[in-house]
C-alpha cells in the first residue's frame, strides 16, 4: 500500500517540480486522445474499453422489452431513473449492437430551445458575406461588367443541421438520437417537442422562402456529423423514424401528451451483479474484484442515499490505480450523497 502522502501530485508545498510526468494514464471514461473522425469517442466513453468482458450481461426483461416497443412501434423511449443508473448509455448501446452509427446526442439546458435542436442559421455570417461580395461585384462590374451570381444559391452554407434535425434526414436505417436530460429544460420544451416527434418532418423557413430560386429546389446545409446534405423545398422528412431516448432523473414530471407519445422505461437501482459488470466493461475483471468490497459498500449507502455510479467507478479507480492508504476515507470522500441540504 502507497504511504500516506506518496501518491499525491500536487503537494501544496509552493515549489515547482515536475510530477505532473508521474500521472498514470487518465481513467477510460475521461481519455480524450487518439480520437479522430471515424470513431465515436463518446461511445467508447460510455460503453466502457472492456466492455467485450462484460459481454455475459444482459438487461433485464422489462428493459429488453420496452427498447424493442420503442423500436417497434417509432416512438420515442423516455428512460427515467436516478443519476448514474445507465440511462444515456442505453442510447450507445443500442447504437453499438444494431449498427447505427454515432449517437447524435442533445444535452438539455434551461436555455434549450426546439430550433437549437433542429437547425441553426448563421444570418449574421451571411450578410457580413453578402456585404463583401457586393463589394467586390461593384469594384468587378465597373471593370468588366460582367454578371455575378444569385447571393441566395449559397445560403446553405450558413445553415448547420442541430441533432435532431440531422436525425430526421431521410435514410434508410434509423439514427439513434440521445434527448439528455429533459427535465433540465425551460417548462414549454416538452410540449415543443411533440409536433416534430409525432410528423417526423420539419421546415427551415430561410430555405422554403426561397426554394424556387435554388437550383432544383436544393439547398446542400452542413449536419450535426460534419457532413454535407442537400435539402429539397427547405423542408427535412425522415424515412426513418429515429430511435429517440428521451432521459431524466425525475426531477419534474411531464405533460400528458408527451407521456402518451413516449414508451416509458423506469431504471432502478442496480443490484450487486449490474454493479460489477458496469465496472469490469470500464476498467476491467482485476479493479472489478479489487473493488468489491467498495461496489457492496454503495448498495448498503444507495438504500438511504442519492448517489451516483460515476462516483464509484472514480472511486475503484482511484483506489486501484494509486492504492493510497485510508482508502475506504477516500471512497467516502469520492462517494458522496447528493441529495445532502446546501
Amino acid at each position: 500500500m502507497t504511504e500516506p502522502g506518496e501518491w499525491l501530485i500536487y503537494r501544496g508545498a509552493g515549489e515547482p517540480h515536475g510530477g505532473i510526468t508521474q500521472l498514470p494514464p487518465p481513467p477510460p471514461w475521461r481519455d480524450f486522445a487518439g480520437r479522430d473522425a471515424s470513431s465515436d469517442g463518446s461511445a467508447d466513453r460510455r460503453l466502457g474499453g472492456y466492455r467485450h468482458e462484460a459481454e455475459l450481461h444482459r438487461p433485464g426483461a422489462e428493459e429488453l422489452e420496452m427498447i424493442n416497443a420503442a423500436l417497434y412501434l417509432r416512438r420515442p423511449l423516455l428512460v427515467t431513473g436516478s443519476p448514474g443508473a445507465g440511462k444515456s448509455t442505453l442510447a450507445h448501446s443500442v447504437a453499438h449492437e444494431l449498427g447505427l452509427g454515432r449517437v447524435l446526442r442533445w444535452p438539455i439546458v434551461s436555455r434549450s430551445t426546439l430550433l437549437e435542436g433542429l437547425y441553426h442559421y448563421d444570418a449574421i455570417a451571411r450578410l457580413q458575406d453578402v456585404q463583401i461580395a457586393a463589394h467586390r461585384a461593384t469594384a468587378d462590374s465597373a471593370a468588366d461588367g460582367g454578371e455575378h451570381q444569385d447571393p441566395s444559391a449559397d445560403i446553405g452554407s450558413y445553415i448547420r443541421l442541430g441533432p435532431l434535425g440531422t436525425a430526421l434526414l431521410p435514410s434508410e436505417q434509423p439514427r439513434v438520437l440521445l434527448i439528455d436530460e429533459l427535465d433540465k429544460s425551460d417548462i414549454d420544451l416538452p410540449n415543443d417537442l411533440l409536433n416534430v416527434l409525432e410528423e417526423g418532418e420539419f421546415g427551415i423557413p430561410e430555405l422554403e422562402r426561397i426554394a424556387d430560386r435554388l437550383p432544383d429546389g436544393e439547398a446542400e446545409v452542413l449536419t450535426d456529423d460534419g457532413t454535407k446534405v442537400k435539402v429539397r423545398g427547405g423542408r427535412v422528412q425522415c424515412r426513418a423514424f429515429p430511435f429517440v431516448v428521451l432521459t431524466s432523473n425525475g426531477e419534474r414530471d411531464f405533460p400528458a401528451p408527451l407521456m402518451r407519445r413516449c414508451i416509458h422505461l423506469e431504471l432502478g437501482r442496480p443490484d450487486h451483479q449490474r454493479l460489477a459488470t458496469f465496472v469490469r466493461a470500464h476498467l476491467g475483471d482485476e479493479a472489478a474484484r479489487a473493488g468489491n468490497d467498495l461496489i457492496a459498500h454503495f448498495l448498503e449507502r444507495s438504500r438511504s442515499e442519492l448517489i451516483s455510479t460515476d462516483q464509484l467507478l472514480n472511486a475503484i479507480y482511484l483506489t486501484d490505480t494509486a492504492a493510497p492508504a485510508g482508502r475506504d476515507r477516500l471512497a467516502d470522500l469520492l462517494i458522496q450523497r447528493l441529495d445532502r441540504p446546501r
